[in-house]
């Protein structure tokens, strides 16, 4: 967005200066660890401190760098704060690791401490860490009570245009009033946007525009207008230097991140990767997924011991019950249960879903649902590989045929591998409920995937099961469910709303065509320095 705003720029100026006051006094921290603090023993005597001061100081200058190559100090600032954690601590890695590649290529006498250098590598974090946490409490405090000095006219009264209000105006940081709402052709205004918004039309534009200032001028719905009104307008808002945006009409089914190509001068828009299409979030998500098995196997084997004796002693037939599932990209797998209904319990109506109160359930097995003791063998799948402990809850190849050619996107939760658990299930959409809701939550998690995520929707307190809806059959299955915008229930992740510096899909975060990634060759060449390093220094 054109508008210049001094408060975004103070406060981004603000954690600039912040963060070299905590990354230089992270250094020397970890310095006066290691030489003055009595705690670890010094063998070859005390530096000297200038050597390690100017360290500092390069530490200093590479972490700002690389803070800013990864557009942290763009304001104003979205989200929770937790989100923002991995990339802070990949900065402050990235640029200790530089540090020492430049130590050994100067190779100064003494050398500086490995051990030195490692402790530094975690104070500069942990005080980098505390020291963003406080400045981003503070901007969203400030950000409160500063005037919403963007001014934003909507072409457009209908649920979208509510929607976007709604957007832009709950988040203070946004500094974002809406002034006007201008119904498009055949429109009728929606009852929850107030009457002074409405009072002008369409045609008023050019005289709104001339009259008062006006940042943004934003339009709901592309398809509303012909091209030749859609460039006058635009001419309109250039003339009088407001910035014009559109929400395209296929903005349901764009995902939160929007991939933009050039082919001699020919830009072409696509809907741009997933977190989990990236190799090295996917071998992040494996590490996590063995770790997290072999402990939920361990704590779970006696549990699944007392449960199997009881199985045993309350109905006749097997413990474990094997059944098939989709897992990632459609391949069938056997998933692994605890056996809780009776072994005929499909042999006259063949796959049907489970129901509240299923008669087909044996007594111990309807204690075993409730408390999902039946879930803890699928870690035995999870760490075979064929399933995540989070993510879309696997299907039945039956009832996957069902729905995929009638359910928008239906197959695209089978892009990665099912979950143990999921957002839908945190989200209290469990067994028989409402199948697009379900199918909106799961693409929601797959497109805003993070670690800090995964490790949240385990402890997140579960809603109370929604109330159950027998899923239509395929031929009336024709709701086209709006995933690009469908809002979490629990506040863990919330999805990043609007940016005026990108078209305003209702939740979409601004977009990023080309994201710079860290990793790679560089990572690799910097990790082959610093093992040469060590080797050179004992």
């Amino acid at each position: 967005m054109r508008t210049r705003d001094s408060f975004d720029a103070k406060t981004s100026l603000v954690a600039v200066l912040a963060d070299a006051l905590a990354i230089f006094s992270g250094f020397l921290l970890a310095v006066w660890i290691r030489f003055d603090s009595g705690w670890l023993e010094v063998t070859r005597g005390h530096p000297p401190r200038g050597m390690y001061l100017y360290a500092a100081i390069v530490v200093t200058i590479l972490i700002l760098f690389i803070f800013r190559s990864l557009r942290l100090y763009e304001r104003p600032q979205y989200g929770h704060f937790i989100d923002k954690i991995p990339r802070i601590v990949r900065a402050c890695g990235l640029g200790i690791l530089l540090a020492m590649v430049l130590a050994f290529i100067i190779q100064v006498d003494p050398p500086f401490s490995r051990l030195a250098t490692g402790i530094a590598m975690i104070s500069v974090t942990l005080l980098v860490v505390l020291e963003r946490n406080i400045l981003f409490q503070c901007e969203r405090h400030w950000a409160k009570y500063q005037a919403a000095k963007r001014r934003v006219i909507l072409l457009g009264a209908g649920p979208i245009a509510v929607q976007l209000r709604d957007k832009l105006e709950s988040e203070p940081r946004r500094r974002c009033r809406v002034i006007a709402c201008l119904p498009l052709p055949g429109e009728a205004p929606a009852a929850e946007l107030p009457a002074e918004l409405l009072q002008h039309t369409l045609e008023d534009l050019p005289t709104l525009l001339e009259k008062d200032p006006v940042d943004v001028v934003a339009l709901s719905r592309s398809s509303a207008l012909p091209q030749k009104d859609l460039v006058e307008i635009m001419l309109h808002c250039e003339k009088n230097l407001a910035d014009f945006l559109l929400v395209p009409d296929l903005f349901r089914l764009m995902t939160t991140k929007v991939d933009m190509q050039n082919i001699d001068g020919i830009p072409l828009l696509g809907i741009g990767k997933w977190p989990l299409d990236h190799f090295w979030n996917r071998r992040i998500k494996r590490a996590e997924d063995i770790l997290g098995s072999l402990i939920g196997l361990t704590l779970s084997l006696p549990i699944i011991a007392i449960a199997a004796l009881a199985i045993k002693r309350s109905s006749p037939g097997p413990v474990f019950y094997k059944q098939e599932r989709c897992g990632e990209k459609g391949r069938v797998f056997p998933l692994y249960k605890l056996r809780t209904m009776r072994v005929d319990a499909e042999s006259q109506t063949g796959p049907v879903w489970t129901s509240p109160n299923d008669p087909r359930r044996t007594p111990i097995g309807a204690l075993l649902r409730r408390l999902n003791i039946d879930e803890l063998p699928q870690f035995w799948n999870v760490l075979k590989g064929e399933m995540s402990l989070v993510g879309p809850r696997p299907e039945r190849p039956f009832f996957v045929e069902q729905f995929k050619d009638d359910i928008s996107r239906y197959m695209w939760r089978h892009v990665h591998k099912p979950g143990v658990t999921g957002w839908a299930q945190v989200n209290g959409y469990r067994g028989q409920t409402d199948l697009t809701k379900r199918i909106e939550l799961d693409l929601w998690y797959l497109e805003h995937w993070s670690l800090a995520l995964d490790f949240k929707i385990p402890s997140a307190p579960s809603s109370p099961e929604k109330t159950p809806t027998n899923p239509p059959p395929p031929s009336t299955t024709t709701a086209q469910s709006h995933l690009s915008t469908p809002p979490p229930v629990h506040n863990l992740s919330p999805i990043n709303t609007l940016s005026l510096t990108a078209p305003p899909f209702a939740t979409l975060p601004p977009t990023k065509v080309r994201p710079i990634s860290l990793l790679g060759g560089r990572t690799r060449r910097i990790c082959l320095f610093f093992c040469c390093w060590q080797h050179s220094h004992g």
